[in-house]
């Protein structure tokens, strides 16, 4: 064992063999209640889908794994455009989705 864990086992050992009394009680942070009221929140913006999503990822360069670069990389792009999709659809069924250019000039 390396002196600092026997170090630690010690004073672990001596908490144990002092009387309850004695003890050092730690500071209770203060409960805070979760159910409180807060303040409403405003209507939220329209949500506009990108029309690239996997602009971002491609910004920060090539993957850093060697000789498996380009399969990571296909896949990391995938799971952005699901989640881009998904996201797009969640909008769509709160009523958040803004309008596109097409819709607006029909």
């Amino acid at each position: 064992m390396s002196p600092p864990r026997r170090n630690q086992a010690r004073r672990d050992q001596a908490r144990r063999d002092q009387p309850p009394g004695r003890r050092r009680r730690g500071h209770k942070p203060k409960p805070v209640d979760l159910w409180r009221t807060v303040p409403q929140l405003g209507e939220p913006e329209p949500i506009r889908p990108a029309g690239d999503p996997g602009a971002l990822l491609r910004s920060l360069g090539d993957v850093p794994l060697q000789g498996q670069g380009a399969v990571a990389e296909h896949h990391l792009a995938a799971v952005v455009e699901r989640a881009a999709g998904l996201a797009t659809a969640l909008a769509a069924a709160a009523g958040l989705l803004a309008e596109s250019d097409e819709s607006r000039s029909i």
